[in-house]
């Protein structure tokens, strides 16, 4: 399987939900607002889900290449979106069928395993939490950088950093091949270029 396609069913499919609704949606102005304040704790806060939510980003940067993930229906306490992913929030974080791509608490250094299948197991870890980050679609203070691991073979690991901010969901994805020496190669990036969000009772 090429590593251009497991970034899109495994960054994309487990990790987008993005943003693009109707006339009812969060601008970023709202979004700079709300963050004004402290941190939120919730893990919910990091990956607003709800049906019209969606987000679109650049791949590798390039305004040219897009993919948009669309929420487009909840069923069986999952939201799923038009790229095959299915998302839910529970008591321990945020998650799909297989795995949990963000879970509390949101502390620097807080690790997890998700196991999701007999020959593969993801280790995930915290690497900065309440730290500003930055995307095309804006500047946004209090964001949550996480890195999954996932051994490919025995000379190669496939390192996903991940990047959630508060009120808006994922933000960034690379996706880089480690060799066994520690020698990472980029393989590839998304990152936020807009977002819509519907308004809770809307």
């Amino acid at each position: 399987m090429k590593l251009s396609s497991v970034v899109v069913r495994w960054g994309l499919g487990a990790s987008l939900v993005v943003v693009g609704a109707g006339g009812c949606a969060s601008s970023r102005q709202q979004v700079a607002e709300e963050q004004e304040s402290r941190p939120s704790q919730s893990l919910a806060a990091y990956y607003p889900l709800a049906v019209g939510n969606r987000w679109t980003y650049r791949v590798n940067g390039r305004a040219d290449r897009t993919v948009d993930v669309e929420v487009l229906k909840e069923e069986d306490g999952y939201f799923h979106d038009n790229q095959g992913g299915q998302l839910s929030v529970d008591g321990f974080g945020v998650r799909d069928r297989k795995r949990y791509l963000l879970r509390g608490p949101l502390a620097e250094g807080n690790q997890w395993t998700n196991v999701v299948s007999v020959s593969s197991t993801e280790r995930y870890r915290i690497l900065q939490a309440g730290v500003p980050c930055e995307a095309p679609a804006g500047s946004f203070n209090h964001c949550v950088r996480v890195e999954a691991r996932n051994r490919v073979d025995a000379q190669t690991t496939l390192v996903n950093a991940l990047t959630f901010a508060e009120g808006v969901g994922l933000v960034r994805i690379e996706v880089s091949a480690e060799k066994s020496n520690g020698e990472r190669m980029p393989q590839t990036w998304l990152e936020l270029a807009s977002f819509k969000l519907q308004q809770p009772g809307r």
